[in-house]
């Protein structure tokens, strides 16, 4: 197991949030077997330096181009070589160095290094869903002329890609996306309207970033994880469903057939599909807690309320669409989380950012990739402009 010829370098790209935090943890729990070749981050100047002095990369990139002189004048004892920018991003993910890109970048912003990466033939530890939602055609077109493995790491497409391990030949019948309900399951708009930040970002099973944890809470999360699935996995839209699953056991599963279904279950821990993905097709041993079925006894399942939870509804609407449509949804969701992470707009208001805007933008069948980043640069301008900045 830790022989050397099984060590993989390891591009981190977004390593100060909590996917990639949660990367590096399992580097260092296992650094017969990993290396961290190159890190990123956007603005955490200061945990970026941290991490930097510690796994001692070949490159580090800061987005912040403001800080780079501090993070230069930390690292200049090192021989490390720092970037900065958001080009510089595409630039080291061009480097030869590394052996998997860790994309845990959030939202559109990783869209464009991890094709850079695609492009290069590298395998593609993939937890930024975005890049899927946003222009998934021609991700997984390229990932097949380039030969570039791409192994999801969010836990439910990381559980039917577990699933569908040994099952080439077979048939899916339909995928299941088991969701948590996150924290606000049972609510109804009454409720919801009074709903502020600190409450939204409180998920009941998983420790995630800011914008996830609101994702989770509108459901829009689930909606873009089923775009996300239907390119991942070569699927019709309506192979694709959702059930609410409260205990979080259950990660997903996968219907052939013949009928049969196979789910992939455990605690809910990011580390373990992160580890997964990174080691694949190997398993390796870890100190994870165990699932323990005496002490989680009960497993239930519910469909989800599309009425009171929206999002999720204009999300399947964007995903039966298709063309540009998943990446309008993307973009107005992005600046509406943003507005109402900063008090900007309200709960409910989310939703109705995004409808608007989805009735706006303009629809694109067959987008070229210029055309998406024209349709995201719409989008986002046309949804700010509901917001009072």
């Amino acid at each position: 197991m830790s022989d050397t010829f099984l060590k993989k370098r390891i591009a981190v790209f977004g390593s100060t949030g909590s996917i990639g935090t949660q990367a590096l943890d399992v580097i260092r729990t296992n650094p017969t077997l990993f290396e961290t070749e190159i890190l990123t981050a956007q603005s955490n100047a200061e945990l970026l330096i941290q991490q930097a002095l510690e796994f001692k990369p070949n490159a580090v990139v800061i987005g912040d181009e403001g800080k780079y002189k501090l993070v230069q004048e930390a690292l200049a004892k090192t021989d490390i070589k720092i970037f900065a920018g958001e080009a510089a991003l595409e630039e080291v993910a061009d480097f030869d160095s590394y052996d998997m890109m860790l994309a845990g970048i959030v939202g559109f912003a990783g869209l464009k290094p991890t094709l850079k990466a695609v492009q290069k033939g590298k395998a593609i530890g993939l937890a930024n869903k975005e890049t899927l939602v946003v222009a998934g055609d021609i991700v997984m077109q390229q990932a097949v002329v380039y030969q570039a493995p791409i192994i999801p790491v969010d836990s439910e497409h990381s559980a039917i890609f577990q699933c569908l391990v040994g099952e080439t030949r077979n048939k899916i019948d339909k995928i299941i996306l088991t969701a948590s309900g996150g924290p606000f399951i049972g609510k109804k708009p009454n409720f919801l309207v009074n709903v502020k930040r600190d409450h939204a970002l409180r998920h009941p099973n998983w420790e995630m970033g800011a914008k996830i944890s609101i994702d989770s809470a509108t459901l829009m999360n689930k909606g873009l994880e089923m775009i996300e699935a239907k390119w991942l996995f070569n699927l019709k839209p309506e192979q694709i469903q959702v059930v609410i699953h409260p205990q979080s056991i259950i990660h997903s599963m996968v219907q052939f057939e013949d009928g049969s279904i196979k789910a992939q279950m455990g605690l809910p821990d990011m580390k373990l599909p992160i580890q997964y993905a990174m080691a694949f097709p190997i398993r390796i041993p870890n100190e994870f807690p165990r699932l323990d079925f005496k002490k989680n006894a009960s497993l239930t399942f519910e469909e989800p309320d599309v009425k009171t939870f929206r999002n999720l509804a204009i999300a399947i609407d964007a995903m039966f669409k298709g063309g540009n449509m998943p990446c309008i949804l993307n973009a107005a969701n992005e600046i509406a989380v943003w507005a109402f992470l900063h008090n900007r707009i309200g709960f409910l208001d989310m939703t109705a950012v995004v409808e608007k805007t989805m009735a706006h933008t303009t629809f694109i069948e067959k987008p070229t990739l210029e055309q998406y980043f024209e349709s995201d640069g719409e989008a986002r301008n046309f949804a700010a402009s509901m917001i009072k900045m």
